[in-house]
């Protein structure tokens, strides 16, 4: 069994208490193998979310109604709180969640198209290109999760997330961070869009890490569903910060590459 550090992960759906009072264990009993959470299980579930949000981003964008993104919006955030508080509903959550998500980022893809032409297309193929290289350099240990690798993705993101509330705060006070605005292309924005888009990358090695150890301990098969959902969180994540500095630069995926 390989040995992991810790459940310790910046994604809000995948923690140390994630796993906690869950039935199946297989330390607990012989239990039937298909009763267990396993990794080609939860790629599985994970493909079939990603063909779910992408079907629906498809149709939002193409559509050319503007109120499905706030609707996708709405429902994500409602199926969100549900998955992480029902885990056990996560079969019935993650496709519909994947669903809204597809939803709200057809629309926001469909806005930052018609001013970047393109964008769209570079976001997709560098948002696959990033989780194609990070699931690689896990896989063959070029990227060891280590607790101080571990401790530190989790400050940084828990730091974003409280800058990123107080900024969303701030807008209804008159005030806000310059920094966030999409139409500042400074140096000092496309840097810190880099620097969330790595801390956003490194997420999704904490959560390969995270559901590997769980599969390890047996977690229950509809833990399969509840970890696509956590992957789907922070790839959804990833494509809309991909999406800033690729705005930002005007750079197509050859040139970005090659940087």
């Amino acid at each position: 069994m390989t040995k992991h550090l810790s459940y310790r992960s910046g994604n809000p759906a995948l923690n140390k208490n994630t796993f906690k009072g869950l039935s199946a264990s297989k330390s607990s009993g012989p239990l039937i193998r298909n009763d267990y959470m396993t990794i080609d299980g939860t790629v599985n579930k994970t493909a079939i979310s990603l063909f779910l949000l992408i079907f629906a981003g498809y149709y939002s964008y193409t559509s050319n109604l503007n109120y499905l993104w706030l609707i996708g919006a709405g429902a994500g955030v409602i199926t969100f709180f549900i998955t992480i508080f029902k885990k056990d509903l996560s079969p019935i959550t993650t496709p519909i969640y994947s669903l809204c998500q597809g939803l709200f980022l057809g629309g926001i893809s469909y806005m930052y198209a018609q001013q970047f032409e393109g964008i769209v297309f570079n976001a997709v193929c560098l948002t696959s290109f990033i989780l194609l290289s990070l699931l690689f350099a896990y896989k063959s240990k070029i990227i060891k999760p280590s607790d101080n690798l571990k401790l530190g993705i989790f400050a940084a993101t828990a730091g974003i997330g409280v800058f990123y509330l107080i900024g969303f705060i701030g807008m209804f006070f008159g005030f806000g961070f310059e920094i966030l605005n999409p139409t500042n292309g400074s140096m000092t924005s496309i840097l810190f869009s880099l620097f969330i888009v790595v801390i956003a990358s490194l997420n999704l090695v904490l959560d390969f890490d995270f559901i590997e150890e769980a599969s390890e301990k047996g977690a229950p098969k509809y833990m399969e569903w509840y970890a696509a959902f956590g992957l789907m969180i922070t790839l959804v994540w990833l494509y809309l910060e991909i999406l800033r500095p690729v705005s930002y630069t005007h750079l197509t995926l050859p040139t970005i590459l090659l940087v």
